[in-house]
């Protein structure tokens, strides 16, 4: 006779099935499982008064130091959660022998990596491959995980910050956590003051067809002071404060160009709520469907969001970004591939001032960008 697990599934009123222990029969089933599930990662475990969400950024992300052609190290799976923190999650079944020390030597070299080599504009990429791979509005994946009245343009800002600050999270998990890992665990977060460090157990019980997983997690309490990430809702007077410290004369007037047609005529412009990084860009809503082809942040940069607009009214084709790459590619040191167009490429505001008609290429590859929006918005109006 199968001995009890003590997990009973109560079918109707009058039958009780009893649940027998299960096990994953191979890691990439594991996988594939967490992938489709990520609320299997039991987010009000980890933080009850706010529990954690997830997009899935890739299975398999690579971690490629440079120093060879071919990534060094492949990170199980990569998620996101809604305050942008990058979620590295390692996979072992209780059978792998690696599960109590090996696979803890893995997670430090992927956390002590991982910020310098990924890139926000890598992560994005992977995240819309991965939507598309399971026949999903990347769109709509995002909306549905940001709180209300946060931008994805500010929710990318947020992503940078963390991988520039190595606020990341660390999660073992197993269909068995043994007592060594759960102290190592317990260990690395009293050490480690950016990097929560969690073992999540995923035991799973089986009867016929029926199945039953049962989450539990392990580790330090994510309440604790460093790993609080602030919104802080920037200002036109917080954002030139910022760029008063950071920027030379001539990048400043820049900035100061570029806003100044950001809001002419009296557009609406939307301020970001980066913890570190401010940003502004004008609202445009051609045929009623917002676009964000451009922002201004205070790392100094003027950011294109050729990715984001894909399908989307007016430089939905490539043809049409094309254009719209062709008019920031007339500044001297600026030169765009049509590798970008699916990407977010950054051109400096110091690049802008190298070049002695940089501030007037600029805003004319702006209000080119503007020019083509602007019939668009008015065929709607008048229609």
């Amino acid at each position: 006779m199968a001995e009890n697990s003590g997990v009973f599934l109560l079918r109707g009123e009058d039958s009780l099935v009893p649940m027998q222990p299960g096990k994953f029969a191979f890691e990439n089933d594991f996988q594939r499982l967490l992938a489709r599930f990520p609320e299997l990662l039991v987010g009000d475990q980890i933080d009850p008064q706010n529990p954690r969400r997830w997009i899935l950024i890739k299975r398999e992300q690579g971690i490629s130091t440079g120093e060879a052609g071919s990534p060094t190290w492949a990170v199980d799976l990569v998620f996101l959660d809604q305050d942008g923190i990058p979620t590295l999650v390692e996979i072992k079944r209780k059978e792998d022998s690696r599960l109590r020390r090996g696979v803890v030597g893995q997670m430090l070299d992927y956390a002590a990596n991982c910020g310098n080599y990924w890139t926000v504009e890598a992560l994005r990429a992977g995240f819309e491959s991965s939507c598309r791979d399971a026949g999903k509005s990347h769109e709509k994946a995002l909306a549905d995980l940001l709180a209300p009245g946060v931008t994805p343009p500010e929710f990318w800002e947020l992503v940078r910050t963390n991988l520039k600050t190595k606020n990341i999270r660390l999660l073992f998990v197993a269909d068995a956590i043994p007592i060594e890992l759960r102290r190592v665990v317990d260990f690395l977060n009293e050490q480690m003051e950016s990097v929560e460090v969690l073992a999540v157990e995923l035991r799973q019980f089986v009867s016929d067809d029926l199945k039953t997983i049962v989450p539990t997690v392990y580790g330090h309490s994510p309440l604790s002071p460093k790993r609080a990430t602030a919104l802080r809702k920037w200002t036109e007077a917080d954002l030139f404060a910022e760029f008063a410290q950071t920027l030379d004369e001539k990048e400043l007037a820049i900035a100061r160009a570029i806003y100044a047609w950001m809001v002419k005529g009296g557009r609406k412009v939307i301020f970001g709520t980066g913890k570190d990084y401010g940003s502004v860009y004008p609202l445009f809503k051609p045929n009623g469907i917002s676009i964000n082809p451009a922002y201004l942040s205070t790392d100094g940069s003027l950011w294109l969001q050729f990715a984001s607009l894909d399908k989307k009214p007016v430089f939905g084709s490539i043809a049409a970004r094309q254009a719209l790459m062709q008019q920031f590619n007339a500044i001297k040191g600026v030169d765009l591939k049509d590798s970008d167009l699916t990407r977010y490429p950054s051109i400096p505001l110091r690049t802008i001032a190298q070049d002695p008609e940089g501030e007037t290429k600029v805003l004319n590859a702006l209000k080119w960008m503007e020019e083509q929006i602007e019939p668009a918005r008015d065929q709607q109006i008048h229609r």
